[in-house]
Formats: structure tokens, sequence, C-alpha cells
């Protein structure tokens, strides 16, 4: 019989869950829209005059948007859940490992931080898909929160020539959390 750690170990390298596919492709509107919430005054991001004066041809999207192109939205998100309950859907290796934390009783979660790495920019016409691998999962740590593991997943966003975009490290904490007494 395998110990916890072992199970762990298992999802280690794994693609995290099917790739992501951006409904829409990278357009104007979307990053105008995204500025604007941003207060982003860059001009190369919604001018394109702006961005042929820097060499480019036309504008250009905001790196730090590189995720929201993949997003599924939330009446999405809660589809697929209701698939893989009724087990219409196959449940993925994230899917399977959060089940697994849970059983542990590592059943909350917070985001911890993120690392990205840009290598080209998106522009309008770009259609981005992500590849996510579990990358690793850390022993259990005391923190703040309540003991946890750490999970990080890599990301890896192409346009649809296969062209490598970004690369992110997302990091989360799943914990047990304190009670009252503990903290």
């Amino acid at each position: 019989m395998q110990t916890l750690e072992q199970q762990f170990e298992q999802f280690v390298g794994q693609e995290a869950e099917p790739p992501r596919v951006a409904r829409y492709p990278v357009n104007a509107a979307m990053i105008r829209n995204w500025v604007e919430a941003h207060d982003d005054l860059n001009p190369i991001y919604v001018d394109t005059d702006a961005a042929r004066t820097t060499g480019r041809a036309d504008v250009v999207c905001p790196p730090a948007m590189i995720s929201t192109w993949v997003m599924s939205g939330y009446r999405r998100w809660r589809e697929v859940q209701r698939l893989r309950a009724e087990r219409v859907v196959e449940d993925c290796a994230y899917a399977r490992l959060l089940a697994l934390l849970d059983e542990a009783g590592f059943t909350s979660v917070v985001a911890t931080d993120v690392e990205q790495d840009y290598h080209r920019e998106l522009v309008p016409g770009d259609h981005v898909t992500a590849h996510f691998t579990i990358e690793s999962i850390s022993p259990v740590k005391r923190t703040g929160l309540g003991e946890g593991r750490f999970i990080t997943l890599h990301k890896s966003y192409e346009n649809q020539h296969g062209d490598l975009l970004a690369e992110e490290r997302f990091r989360l904490l799943r914990f047990r959390p304190q009670t009252d007494k503990e903290a």
C-alpha cells in the first residue's frame, strides 16, 4: 500500500487537465476593456499609430492578460463540474489530486504567487492554448493559515502556430484551516 507521500509524488509531471483553448482570438476590443479596467495608459495597447512608431505592425496585448484568453467562465466551469460528477467527463489528474488533498484534510485554498516569463507578444488574431502540468507538491509545511502543501502548476501558453507565448508557474496552498484554539 502506498503512503500518502507516494500518492502525491505520482502526480508530479502529469498533465493537470486537458489543454484550454481560448473561446475567442486576441482582439482589440477585449484589450481595450482590460487596459481601461486597469487604468493602463500604455498607448501600444490601444493606438495602432503609437504601436507602429515602436516598430510593431499593430496594437499588442498586455502581457499580464495572457491567462484571461483561456478562462472558460463560471458557467462553463459549473457545467464541467456537473459532467464530472455524472461521470460523463473523466476526472483529470488535477481533479484527482484535489480530491486526495481533500481526503487528507487539506480542504482550504489560497493562491500564493505567480511567476510569468514572456516569450512573444500577443497580437490581435492570435488564438491562445494553455497546457497545464503539475510541477511539484511540497511536503507538509506549517503556515500561519494551518498545515498545508504548496502545489505548483506549470502553464505553457502558445498561439495557433505552436509558438510559445508565455510560461507561468502558479502556486497555491491547500491547507487544513486552524481552529481558534490552534491559532
